[in-house]
């Protein structure tokens, strides 16, 4: 029986395009599938990104027969199988927020995925080169892959497209960083609307209804989405918090009590590491901000 990918989930209907031999098939159109009934028996509901099993029906639709096991599983947005998530801030227009870029990495880190930080717009501020080799080397240093990348020369676009290929991609961010730009640098042809945030984040409504993910060639997809809509720590407990910022592990462990909130306990060692500048004091204090906004949630709830 064939199998294919969900690309699209509209109105009861499953777009899923054909695998051969294991491998996507570049250019062939997708077969429009309803799910099977012993799937909702099962209590599976497919979703984008699904590796699925479907059957041909004789007026050239299609029926979902079985989804494989998943590797991952967003809740928000719902997409399966996602390996990657992408977070591109601007150097400039709108400036680095790295208040935002570390509240994106902790719901990251706690959904589990890979993270990519995209620096773009480098070639739009004097001070870029150096604006830009701070945050690469502070972010690098905790151990995130960081790429920097600009839509107006094409720098870091066929790096980035390497990069994504072979598998399926989130992106995140501030509004305005040029996410849609990018994309359609890296994928010529692809006409994304740059007016508009097609995928876009963070607070606020968004524009786009339903997940589908774009076929970028090589295997990979990229998931033109309203992505992780709501960032207010409601699914992430206080005590789970110091776990997502991923720097903190070696010394968490030496602390000397256990359950440590590295606030102001005696003997905490990720205090001493902050004092010894071994933690970067930008992202301890966003640890603070966090802590106390999950806190005065609690507290309301």
């Amino acid at each position: 029986m064939p199998e294919g990918i969900i690309v699209k989930a509209l109105s009861g209907y499953y777009y899923v395009k054909p695998f051969q031999e294991n491998a996507i098939v570049t250019g062939e159109d997708t077969v429009q599938c309803r799910g099977r009934g012993i799937l909702k028996r099962k209590e599976i509901t497919p979703l984008v990104g699904d590796h699925v099993i479907y059957s041909l029906t004789e007026n050239g639709e299609g029926m979902v027969d079985d989804v494989h096991p998943r590797e991952s599983e967003l809740i928000r947005p719902p997409v399966a199988n996602v390996r990657l998530a992408v977070l591109v801030f601007s150097v400039r227009e709108p400036d680095m927020n790295l208040n935002l870029l570390d509240k994106f990495l902790v719901h990251i880190e706690n959904s589990g995925l890979k993270v990519l930080i995209v620096l773009s717009k480098q070639d739009l501020a004097d001070d870029a080169g150096e604006a830009t080799a701070y945050v690469k080397a502070l972010y690098e240093q905790v151990g995130y892959e960081v790429m920097v990348t600009s839509s107006l020369t094409g720098a870091g676009s066929e790096d980035l497209r390497k990069r994504l290929s072979g598998g399926i991609s989130v992106f995140a961010g501030q509004s305005g960083v040029g996410k849609s730009t990018l994309l359609n640098r890296i994928v010529p042809g692809l006409g994304l609307e740059t007016g508009e945030i097609s995928l876009r984040l963070g607070r606020g409504r968004h524009t786009t209804r339903h997940v589908e993910l774009m076929d970028i060639g090589e295997g990979g997809f990229v998931a033109d989405t309203p992505g992780f809509s709501q960032l207010d720590f409601l699914e992430l407990g206080v005590e789970e918090l110091s776990t997502c910022f991923r720097e903190f592990a070696p010394y968490a462990e030496q602390c000397k009590f256990r359950g440590c909130s590295h606030l102001h306990e005696p003997g905490c060692q990720v205090i001493s590491a902050l004092e010894q500048g071994e933690i970067a004091s930008s992202r301890y204090e966003h640890y603070k901000l966090f802590y106390n906004e999950m806190k005065d949630k609690k507290r309301r709830y």
